[in-house]
């Protein structure tokens, strides 16, 4: 079975791979490297191959793995629910998933009290799946709107999952995300910057780079299953 080093180093050249088809700079996609059910040894071997950017989507994990490894930058990924905020505020380089106007709220209380400002994307739930989280397209200009006044929030793009199917199926997912990016971003709005599209994971993120995404998450093709 290959070494994490080799996985890894396979994801990077099928990235660059997939931003030349695109016209893009493969330097503008950086991968975060997901440690759902990773241990510290295989953390530590990543870190060797050259990773700096890892993701969780668990608050009890990500504190865990961010005191074991403080020195990288860790994002958060998965759905984060209000009263764990603020345990993430302060720590987070990126939290992907603010799905919510509740949700920005409260990040930009606990950055306040913190003196810090968090950077975030917000998540669209393009695909209107009921299973899974994230604003309604049509609910991200408000969002934006409400963003601008929240000083100790900084919005830097947009996130979203597509739907677990053949990657082609789900291009579209990934195209309407960067259209409505390309959309809303002329909107002068402080502290809104939508420069992120956070999308694409093992499955799927050779068509997410295609198609714009400048943050891929990915999991098993660096780590295994």
């Amino acid at each position: 079975m290959p070494h994490i080093a080799e996985r890894y180093d396979a994801v990077r050249r099928a990235v660059a791979d997939a931003a030349d088809c695109a016209g893009r700079d493969p330097g503008d996609v950086l991968i975060v490297a997901v440690t759902k059910t990773v241990g510290p040894d295989e953390i530590r071997q990543a870190i060797a191959a050259g990773m700096r950017d890892f993701g969780e989507n668990r608050v009890q994990e990500f504190l865990g793995k961010h005191g074991l490894f403080p020195d990288v930058r860790w994002h958060f990924i998965g759905t984060l629910q209000s009263n764990k905020a603020k345990d993430v505020v302060g720590k987070a380089h990126l939290i992907h998933s603010v799905d919510s106007l509740k949700l920005l709220r409260v990040i930009d209380r606990h950055a306040a009290q913190l003196g810090v400002v968090q950077p975030v994307l917000l998540e669209v739930n393009v695909a209107a799946e009921e299973t899974k989280h994230g604003l309604a397209p049509g609910d991200v200009r408000d969002a934006l709107v409400e963003a601008s006044a929240c000083k100790n929030v900084q919005v830097k793009g947009l996130m979203t999952m597509a739907p677990f199917v053949r990657p082609e199926d789900v291009r579209w997912v990934f195209r309407e995300l960067r259209e409505l990016r390309d959309s809303l971003r002329e909107m002068p709005l402080n502290g809104v910057e939508l420069d992120d599209l956070s999308m694409g994971m093992t499955n799927d993120y050779r068509v997410a780079v295609e198609e714009g995404a400048t943050i891929v998450r990915v999991g098993r093709a660096i780590f295994g299953k």
